[in-house]
Parts: structure tokens; sequence; C-alpha cells
């Protein structure tokens, strides 16, 4: 996978001492995209530079076109997106959380947590071509959001969640 490196280091929107980034999502997304990284060009970034894509700017999501089709690094970026969720479900209930993610070449589809038997997590995706979110403490919030709701299904459910 072949990833797109930023023109201009200026642009960057995160700062390199965001207190966000130590938190244990973030810190997860970062070890997620660094893992997607197979031609080692994060190697030598920050995390905020690793992470700075996610966060789309009004300049940002305005020079992305309104109809498209997601290219392979945004792609990457979903995957990385629900399998940090997938690790920070196991890493709270104990029991293995499996992202299976299904995206059409025109950026429809959807986003599924699976716990055992359990659906815990379900989402539908629509223009995946301009996944981000408006600050890294945005898609914090998000994922948490989403993440207690799973581990709150896990747990009203557990018996079906350990088969």
């Amino acid at each position: 996978m072949e990833l797109k490196v930023l023109d201009d280091v200026k642009s960057v929107v995160i700062e390199e001492n965001a207190t966000t980034l130590q938190q244990p999502f973030v810190k997860q997304m970062v070890v997620q995209l660094r893992a997607m990284d197979s031609y080692g060009i994060y190697d030598t970034w920050s995390d905020a530079r690793v992470l700075d894509p996610l966060v789309l700017t009004r300049e940002r999501r305005r020079s992305i076109p309104v109809v498209g089709d997601p290219d392979e690094t945004t792609l990457a970026r979903v995957r990385a997106y629900y399998n940090a969720m997938a690790q920070e479900i196991e890493r709270r209930t104990g029991l293995m959380a499996v992202p299976v993610i299904n995206i059409t070449h025109e950026g429809f589809g959807r986003a599924l947590i699976l716990v055992g038997k359990l659906v815990a997590m379900d989402r539908i995706l629509r223009d995946v071509h301009r996944f981000g979110f408006e600050s890294l403490d945005q898609m914090v919030e998000d994922a948490n959001k989403i993440v207690n709701q799973a581990c709150s299904m896990i747990e009203s459910h557990r018996v079906v969640a350990e088969l």
C-alpha cells in the first residue's frame, strides 16, 4: 500500500505536544496506522504527523470532491479506526473482538465488530472518501461513545459474546 505524503509540513493541524495524543485510543490508532505502513514512510514521522490526515479542517474538507471513490490510503485509515475500536473493546471486556469491514469501490459499505456470535457494533459507511474528523478530540469522543455502547451490549449479552 502506497501512502500519500503531505507536501506541505506546515499544513499539519495536530500539535506535537497535544494532550489528546496520550489517550489510549489515540495511541492504538497510531499503532494500527504504523502497522499498515508497509513501506516504512511513517517510521520517521511523529505520532501527530501520522494522525494528521484524519483531521479534516474546513479547508481540507472543501478540497475533497463531494462525489468520489476512496483511495487505498483512506481505506487503510478506515480499517485502522475500526481495528483500534475492536482492540479497545477487547481490552475492556477480555473477549476477542473482530472488525469486519466491507466497502465498495464507490465508498459505501458497512463496518461490524463481532464478539463471539454477538454483533457488538454495526455502522453504515457512506462517502468514505471524505473519512475524517473535525479534530482529534472529536475522533476520540466518537470512538469512546461507540466502544462504550459495544461494551454495554457485550455485558448485557455476555453469554452470546462468549460463544
